[in-house]
């Protein structure tokens, strides 16, 4: 018997269908919540990922307005383009699509975005705020999105060990504290490029969260039988085919895993429209 494939889908669009129901509470109190995107350069990928933003905010209601700069705008541009939306009062959510294409510090670019506005939830104080246990503000898409996908599955969080692949700002590191935070209670294991025997790690953890952006890193043989395996990551092939960090012969082993593509990326968009709103109800 093969693993429960999740609908990332189907439990994004119920979210934002909330949101939607959120979003016109909040226009008829006359307020229109904004998310801003700016975006340097023309990184295929990247052009994607906004439209699918765009057009999720199309479909909750959120106006959204996109900022292009041209790759090699400096550091200073990029900022100097934060600071005008930080005080623009009709904006309340501010995105800066990565990868910033030219010589521009992502980390000094989130760090300039208000924490109040910080719809990705990487500003340090809100990930500060998560490193003191504290999960009720504007956390980072991608870690909530998996963490409302294991609830939804009905996986037992408290106490389960969880090894997650990759230390990210973005993914690994919000994601190993979110799954730790009082109230989750999961025994977390960090896996990275200097651990050693990480495929024994893998096979004692009841949860694996692959998000290392290497395909088909995860073997079968490194899956305990019937543990939920989420798979982050997602890389284009050779064939132009989408593949992501675990093998999908996993699929024989584990009792419940996330596809890609329609699996974890949904959820990102859906925590991120989320965001939006709370931002909104905030200001």
């Amino acid at each position: 018997m093969g693993a429960v494939v999740a609908d990332g889908k189907d439990l994004a669009s119920s979210i934002e269908q909330d949101v939607s129901r959120g979003v016109a509470e909040l226009v008829e109190s006359g307020i229109v919540p904004h998310l801003a995107v700016v975006i340097v350069g023309e990184d295929p990928a990247s052009l994607v990922y906004v439209r699918n933003k765009q057009r999720a905010c199309e479909r909750c209601g959120i106006k959204s307005t996109l900022i292009g700069m041209p790759e090699g705008s400096s550091q200073e541009e990029v900022i100097e383009t934060v600071d005008e939306l930080n005080s623009d009062d009709s904006v309340h959510g501010i995105l800066v699509q990565s990868p910033i294409l030219g010589d521009v510090d992502e980390l000094e670019v989130a760090s300039a975005i208000s924490p109040i506005k910080d719809v990705d939830g990487f500003h340090p104080a809100n990930l500060g705020r998560l490193v003191q246990g504290d999960a009720s503000g504007l956390l980072p898409c991608t870690p909530a999105g998996v963490v409302r996908m294991l609830e939804h599955s009905g996986a037992q969080l408290r106490g389960a060990k969880a090894a997650v692949l990759g230390r990210s700002r973005i993914v690994g590191m919000p994601m190993s504290l979110m799954l730790a935070v009082k109230g989750i209670d999961a025994t977390v294991t960090i896996v990275h490029s200097r651990s050693e025997d990480v495929e024994t790690i893998c096979r004692d953890s009841d949860i694996i969260i692959a998000a290392i952006g290497r395909p088909r890193t995860v073997k079968p043989d490194w899956v305990k039988p019937g543990a939920y395996v989420v798979d982050v990551g997602i890389s284009r092939e050779d064939d132009g085919g989408l593949a992501g960090d675990v093998d999908p012969q996993v699929a024989e082993v584990a009792g419940w895993m996330t596809p890609v593509p329609g699996g974890v990326g949904p959820m990102t968009i859906a925590l991120l429209m989320e965001n939006t709103l709370t931002a909104a109800r905030n200001s």
